[in-house]
Parts: structure tokens; sequence; C-alpha cells
């Protein structure tokens, strides 16, 4: 004898088959809006900074620690892996601060309208990339000339 089923009978009009219930949108099939992607985004980049704060913040404890790794430390540091984390990680900041001032023009309840937010979105994107390639135009002109930019 088989056991009496937990699940729930779909419910349907007598002389008929049950219908299956239909699934949520997932995200598969369901385009999220470019400000939903910007708002996780902005969450992931949170992660990311607070991470690369952290290594950064203990690499002058390691050095402390133990000296002869500051070579090392140099060396992987000047690695073409680390510095093109180094700008992923510049460019995160500048997308975490644009997206930060667009809070605060929101919570000043401006640009809530449909009709404003793809051209905020794109605002958004691109100030944060011309903050990125400010900052790494400085730093080219820096190390080309060997003096400081301020």
């Amino acid at each position: 004898m088989s056991a009496p089923s937990t699940q729930p009978k779909a419910l349907s009009p007598p002389g008929m088959s049950p219908r299956p219930r239909p699934l949520s949108p997932h995200l598969q099939v369901y385009r999220l809006p470019l400000t939903a992607v910007l708002s996780i985004s902005h969450r992931i980049t949170g992660v990311i900074l607070s991470v690369g704060l952290l290594a950064i913040a203990a690499l002058p404890a390691i050095v402390a620690w133990a000296p002869e790794w500051f070579n090392l430390l140099q060396t992987a540091l000047g690695s073409l892996p680390a510095r093109i984390g180094l700008w992923l990680w510049v460019y995160a900041l500048y997308f975490h601060a644009s997206h930060g001032i667009r809070h605060l023009i929101w919570d000043s309840l401006h640009g809530l309208e449909k009709r404003d937010l793809l051209l905020h979105n794109l605002i958004e994107i691109g100030v944060s990339i011309l903050l990125t390639a400010g900052t790494f135009t400085l730093a080219a002109e820096q190390s080309l000339t060997g003096t400081s930019p301020l």
C-alpha cells in the first residue's frame, strides 16, 4: 500500500485534468532592468572594496612582521594580474561612490521618475569610467615623468 501524497492537488473544474502551476519568472527568462543590475553591482563592489581595503591595510603589517617578504610582495604586486586587479578595484571605488551619490540624489526625492532612470544609469557608468581613466592618466604621467601630479 502506498503512502498518501502530502503535496496539494491542483484545483481544476470537474471533468478537466489538473493544470500544472505556472512557474515564477526566473533570471534566465526575465531580464533585469539596468537600475537593478547597477544596484546589485553596487553591493558587489562594496564587498570588493572591503576585501581590497583589508588587503591593502595588511601589507604594511606583513612587511613589518617579515621584512624579507618585501621583495616578494613588490614582485607580486608589480605583476600584470595584480595591476589589472588594482585598476578594477579603483573602478569599483569610483562606481561605488557614483552610485552612492545617486542614492543621495534619490533621498532628496529627485530623479525617481522612470524617464530619468536610464539617463542617470548612463551618467553613473560614464562618470565612474571617466574618473578611472583620469586616475590612470595621472598615474601613467607620474610613472613616465617621475613627478607627482599633485
